[in-house]
């Protein structure tokens, strides 16, 4: 209607119509002669008609609003079918929908909303609601009846940032794929991995970080006949680390710290040695004092018994305290331990029986194959190259202690072969002390796996080690191209720059403190500034990893609609009003105003004259 025709100008005109007309009839009584005047009943009819007929055109054309109906519409996302809509409900298609004929479209599922007053359940069929639109239907009921289930990798989950040398795992799962296998390559294109899936299709793959940067790992699904189902990018951020300080002190020279030694040094990791020989001599780096002073310098301290045994009661109660305050601990038991030396670990909460004898324990083999244990041991050094195609060498049979370790809240820090603990750790205030018994690792490199050598001490100092804080950016971790992500803890200023060097500023959150969102356009590797810090993060393309995305849609829109329900139950009382039907109201105005037109023209209630 025209902007100006509005209820309350269609009101006053009819009032004022209504007006004029009531004065004329009096006016016209009041003329005539009292032998002409009609009836007190036919003038009180004609005046109270008046009225009801406007009233009547009034509700004709502003008809009285009534409670919204809980109207069900049906959006269609991708890969919906056209059999999920039943008939009788409005259908409307989103973009990512089909194209299909004599379908209402609509930019977004906000736009479908506006354009349908009154909604109060919304059904999506398909694949499930972008994150353009999970917003939309706050405050109404939401139905999901999905399509069928992906085939493929569903499920993906690596760690974002990984330091330079250590282990990290690939955890995830696959649907629609029996009797399959999942592997993982590295960057170099060599599988490290494999592994085969479980009855609810998860698996774990596992993998070394090696160099520093950006690197691109590779999940691979097979079927059961060992064909190619699907390919995943499994993107890492390898950082450069800040290596551990470690102090080394052995009641005598052996080859056990020998090789720990050698091992610190390439692994880039500052280390003291000291190493008593007797009568106050000591080989290895300089002597240094054991207060707190100099303990806080360190990161974590491995001592065997016997240097475990030499100390004094106060450089004991240093070393006690700077561990309470975060220093890691590890003692290595490399013979039989006296009851002095048995209460002292008793102090820090273990309890050990036994110890007097030793005998051979074999380590895990592993349930990687030749191929994934060479990708790992990669090509050697220049001193000691290995070759591809040389299978690798057996796990030498080590020797422990057959002490029993105990700990009420002990944690175990290494197996072997047959489950038995080799070593246990514990928290002590706020660092960590564990108990070792095996004694000479020193042969797996020796053996030609000092891979496995690597892998136990680097196992260990990863968990003792004084804890490191790292500020760190909260950042989605699965991202698309296209497909808003949000970014936590940013500072005013922030900005992207995206692979080909465009920097694109960020929309900051005005409710949130810290929050901004960003819309990739481009996959690839992305870098977020803020401040004086940056970080690197990945974003896939728009048809990458198509299972991971339908998986990741459906999964939002199962918990939007689980969370739906409750929110509307609460509004239900709420629900908008519609303007009612008009042909009722503009049926009573016809028969109203025919009747009043035949009323005023009878001669029902009018006086008949003498002549």
């Amino acid at each position: 209607m025209t902007p100006w025709i509005t209820p309350a100008t269609t009101a006053w005109v009819l009032a004022l119509a209504t007006a004029i007309a009531v004065a004329r009839l009096i006016a016209w009584r009041l003329r005539a002669e009292p032998s002409q005047r009609s009836h007190g009943a036919r003038v009180a009819t004609l005046l109270i008609a008046q009225p009801l007929c406007a009233a009547l055109l009034y509700f004709a054309l502003w008809p009285p609003t009534v409670p919204g109906r809980a109207g069900t519409l049906v959006v269609a996302t991708s890969g919906a079918q056209r059999t999920q809509a039943a008939a009788g409900n409005a259908l409307i298609a989103l973009p990512e929908a089909p194209m299909w004929p004599d379908v209402e479209r609509a930019p977004d599922l906000a736009t479908a909303l506006r354009r349908h007053p009154g909604t109060q359940r919304v059904r999506v069929i398909g694949e499930g609601l972008d994150a353009r639109d999970r917003e939309a239907v706050s405050g109404v009921a939401v139905e999901f009846a999905p399509s069928a289930a992906p085939r493929g990798l569903v499920e993906l989950h690596t760690q974002a940032q990984v330091a330079a040398g250590d282990e990290f795992n690939v955890a995830g799962r696959v649907g629609g794929v029996d009797g399959g296998a999942v592997e993982l390559f590295d960057p170099a294109r060599r599988r490290v991995d494999r592994t085969t899936p479980g009855r609810d299709g998860r698996f774990v793959l596992s993998a070394t970080a090696r160099g520093e940067g950006s690197a691109m790992f590779r999940v691979r699904v097979l079927d059961a006949h060992q064909r190619l189902v699907e390919e995943v990018d499994a993107p890492v951020q390898v950082e450069p680390q800040t290596p551990p300080r470690v102090l080394v002190i052995a009641g005598a020279p052996n080859p056990e710290v020998k090789y720990l030694r050698r091992w610190l040094e390439d692994a880039g990791m500052p280390a003291q040695t000291q190493m008593a020989v007797g009568g106050g001599v000591q080989l290895g780096d300089a002597p240094i004092a054991i207060d707190a002073a100099t303990l806080a310098r360190f990161d974590m301290a491995i001592l065997d018994e016997r240097a475990w045994s030499s100390l004094g009661d106060a450089q004991r109660g240093a070393l006690d305290a700077a561990v309470r305050d975060g220093l890691g601990l590890l003692v290595r038991v490399t013979g039989a331990l006296s009851s002095n030396e048995r209460s002292r670990l008793r102090a820090l909460g273990f309890a050990v029986d036994g110890g007097r004898e030793s005998r051979a324990v074999k380590l895990a083999q592993g349930a990687r194959d030749d191929a994934a244990e060479r990708a790992r041991l990669g090509p050697g050094t220049q001193d000691a190259p290995r070759s591809h195609e040389e299978p690798p060498a057996e796990l030498p049979d080590l020797t422990r202690r057959d002490a029993k370790i105990g700990a009420s809240d002990g944690v175990p820090l290494l197996r072997d072969a047959n489950g038995a603990t080799l070593g246990l750790w514990r928290a002590h205030g706020r660092g960590r002390v564990g108990v070792w018994v095996l004694t000479d690792t020193f042969r797996l490199v020796l053996a030609g796996r000092d891979d496995r050598h690597a892998q136990l001490w680097s196992d260990a100092l990863a968990m003792l080690s004084r804890a490191r804080s790292r500020a760190s950016f909260d950042i989605d971790a699965d991202a698309w191209e296209g497909q808003r992500m949000s970014l936590r803890g940013v500072q005013d200023g922030a900005s992207v720059v995206a692979p080909g060097g465009t920097v694109h500023a960020l929309m900051r959150d005005p409710a949130a403190r810290g929050c901004a969102a960003f819309w990739p356009r481009a996959g690839g590797w992305h870098r977020l500034r803020s401040g004086d810090r940056e970080q690197a993060f990945f974003v896939r393309a728009r048809d990458a990893a198509p299972a991971l995305r339908v998986q990741a849609m459906r999964d939002a829109t199962w918990r939007l609609a689980a969370s739906s329900h409750a929110a509307t139950d609460a509004t239900a009382s709420q629900a908008p009003r519609r303007p009612g039907e008009r042909w009722p109201w503009w049926l009573a105005w016809l028969v109203a105003s025919a009747a009043l037109w035949w009323f005023e023209r009878s001669r029902v209630g009018r006086r008949v004259s003498a002549a």
